[in-house]
């Protein structure tokens, strides 16, 4: 891969006090908006409606908002699904208990009149809450499960300093990414969660990337203190990391201006994950391994027992 950076010499663990304050305070303030704003979740996730409805022509998804918000529908989420002339409307359980028949009888009266084209209810669905508590749970395991299997991944293939330093960074990418989701009350569904964990995917296959150069400096180089041989490593591995996620965030952008409402949340996760993440990997999980001791002899192979007879004629 070409090097478009160049021989680079940034400090970056010169620079790890401040940036362990700045992910501190970051971390902080992703924990109290989860804690005190809550999670602004979507149907998957609290129950209620699905209605998919079909037009002719490609409807104004602002009016239809608005005519379902005079109709005493405030609740109702509208995106275009699949092509443009199929509409989705996501909304809460009402409060007197209608059924998902009436409720799409009261869609159905309140568009038909204000469209010059006839309005077709496709499919209606209904998510229970029990349903809906469930995939809360299962998507919380999925993300533990996760964390889990990388510890033990990481603490065999390179070393368990390097297993904390790794699971510390995804953590910190985890809560910064779901933090800014309640911050912002943006609403969070299944599609989602799937980003959290595609954003768990991205950065560790970076963090592997840069542990990877450490440990083989760590062997090869002769002279040099850890603090040195993690910055010479980072700064080796600087190019590859921002080629792949300056890459990775023009699809991902392109994905969140053109991809159409129904993917904008999962486009938006990922983007602040790819950031977050290649941040992560430099001044996070290298740091920690650095602050736990790492030394030159912790990377060294493990010589086998009787591994000195081999050379005995």
């Amino acid at each position: 891969m070409r090097n478009i950076i160049g021989e680079s010499n940034f400090d970056f663990v010169g620079h790890r006090r401040i940036a362990m304050f700045v992910s501190s305070g970051l971390v902080i303030v992703a924990l109290l908006a989860i804690l005190i704003r809550g999670m602004n979740f979507g149907v998957d996730f609290t129950g209620g409606f699905t209605i998919e409805v079909g037009y002719d022509k490609p409807p104004n998804i602002q009016q239809i908002r608005d005519v379902l918000a005079a109709a005493e529908l405030p609740d109702a989420a509208v995106q275009n699904f699949g092509t443009s002339t199929d509409v989705l409307i996501r909304m809460a359980p009402p409060e007197d208990g209608k059924g998902g028949a009436a409720l799409s009888e009261d869609v159905f009266r309140a568009l038909a009149p204000t469209s010059e084209t006839p309005v077709d209810i496709r499919r209606v669905e209904f998510v229970g809450p029990q349903v809906g508590e469930e995939l809360r749970e299962t998507g919380g395991l999925a993300v533990l499960m996760a964390l889990f299997a990388i510890v033990v991944y990481i603490w065999f293939r390179f070393e368990k300093k390097f297993s904390v330093g790794s699971v510390l960074a995804l953590v910190h990418d985890v809560i910064i990414t779901v933090g800014i989701f309640a911050l912002f009350q943006i609403e969070f569904d299944l599609t989602i969660l799937a980003a959290i964990l595609a954003v768990i995917g991205y950065s560790l296959n970076d963090t592997i990337v840069v542990f990877d150069r450490i440990r083989e400096n760590f062997r090869n180089m002769r002279r040099g203190t850890p603090a040195e041989v993690m910055n010479i490593s980072v700064n080796q591995t600087l190019s590859r990391t921002v080629i792949t996620s300056f890459t990775t965030l023009l699809v991902l952008l392109s994905l969140f201006i053109f991809g159409g409402k129904i993917i904008n949340g999962f486009a938006l996760a990922l983007i602040i994950g790819v950031i977050v993440g290649t941040y992560s990997s430099i001044f996070v999980a290298s740091t920690t391994v650095l602050a736990l001791g790492i030394t030159k002899e912790d990377m060294m192979p493990v010589e086998k027992e009787g591994s000195d007879l081999d050379h005995i004629p």
